[in-house]
């Protein structure tokens, strides 16, 4: 199994821990202060399923299309709640943030080709969020 697979596969099995931390950071921030209207077990349920499908939707065989019509429903359904563009975004971004902080601490990047590998993992994550940030933004445009 490759290292990008071995590092899925622990974000997949922490995706509990991820989301809890996602939570607590979200909630800390003042740029994300809408979230703090938010029921925890609703915010807990909406990360944890990104962190929880990873690799299904970092897959190269993953449509655009789904991507698109998951992240366009989420920015129209975050607009209706009042949130800012802002906010939205800065959460998927503190989202992709702390998949890389959990890569880093998973101790498997002991060589140089496991780094690649690693990079390689965070070029596809990076690509993810990039596309969800644009659909995001497109559904909150037509909210």
């Amino acid at each position: 199994m490759f290292i990008s697979q071995r590092l899925v596969k622990v974000i997949e099995e922490n995706a509990e821990e991820l989301s809890a931390r996602w939570i607590k950071d979200v909630l800390s921030r003042p740029e994300t202060k809408t979230y703090k209207t938010l029921d925890p077990e609703a915010l807990r349920k909406r990360i944890q399923l990104v962190y929880s499908q990873l690799s299904q939707w970092i897959s190269q065989e993953t449509e655009k299309e789904k991507v698109a019509a998951y992240y366009t429903a989420m920015g129209a359904q975050r607009h209706k709640e009042g949130f800012a563009i802002s906010e939205v975004v800065y959460a998927l971004i503190l989202a992709r943030r702390h998949i890389w902080l959990q890569v880093l601490s998973s101790g498997m990047l002991d060589t140089a080709l496991q780094l690649n590998q690693a990079l390689e993992l965070d070029n596809r994550v990076v690509l993810y969020f990039d596309r969800a940030i644009h659909y995001t933004c497109v559904g909150y445009e037509k909210g």
